[in-house]
């Protein structure tokens, strides 16, 4: 489990193809903090450290990414140069300061929009129908493996939806979100208690 606040922004360095693609991701931890076998959420994706090296501060940990983890993402995401937002497994007696999200990702959204205002920036993002029914104003939703909450949302005529999210400086400077352009693809991740919500209303239907 995770809470989508962002401890790190990671850089690919390595990504070959051995059976699944392995990639080597460079990052500001201490390897000492992290084990083999723990799970990490790269830009809202579980992995499983299967190597790790290098040293404090100036790190590296390697994953093992399936054909299912790629087809169900960002195209394009795992490749080398590519930049993710990092966060390692909620521990028991951690700050839940986001909300629970499991970095299995739903759906691929688009990037409407971006508009400054004021300080903070603001985007309007696309979600697909399939996701757009737990998609509602002031929920929850990870986009990237960052928790956010949905300011507006606007359903539209194909079943689809698109939401509003207003970015804090903060989030944009220690996060890739600040970097996005209009039709970039972003990784999302509905609120696990709208999935769970959604599935009552149905059987109660």
């Amino acid at each position: 489990m995770f809470t989508g606040i962002i401890t790190a922004v990671g850089t690919i360095r390595e990504s070959r193809q051995q059976g699944d693609l392995r990639a080597r991701i460079a990052c500001p931890y201490d390897p000492a903090h992290i084990a083999i076998g723990a799970s990490i959420a790269c830009s809202g994706v579980c992995l499983t450290v299967v190597e790790r090296g290098g040293s404090a501060g100036d790190a590296w940990f390697a994953v093992d990414i399936s054909g299912e983890t790629i087809s169900r993402t960002v195209p394009g995401m795992w490749a080398e140069g590519g930049k993710l937002n990092l966060e390692q497994a909620l521990k028991l007696g951690d700050e839940l300061g986001g909300h629970i999200v499991t970095g299995h990702v739903d759906a691929v959204g688009r990037v409407v929009s971006r508009t400054p205002v004021d300080g903070s920036i603001q985007f309007v993002i696309a979600a697909p129908a399939e996701i757009a029914p737990y998609v509602a104003p002031k929920g929850s939703i990870t986009v990237d493996g960052v928790s956010l909450t949905v300011n507006s949302l606007e359903d539209q005529a194909d079943g689809s939806c698109h939401f509003m999210l207003n970015i804090i400086p903060h989030t944009a400077e220690v996060t890739t979100i600040g970097a996005l352009k209009t039709a970039d693809s972003v990784n999302l991740e509905i609120d696990v208690l709208a999935r769970y919500l959604k599935r009552m209303q149905s059987l109660k239907d």
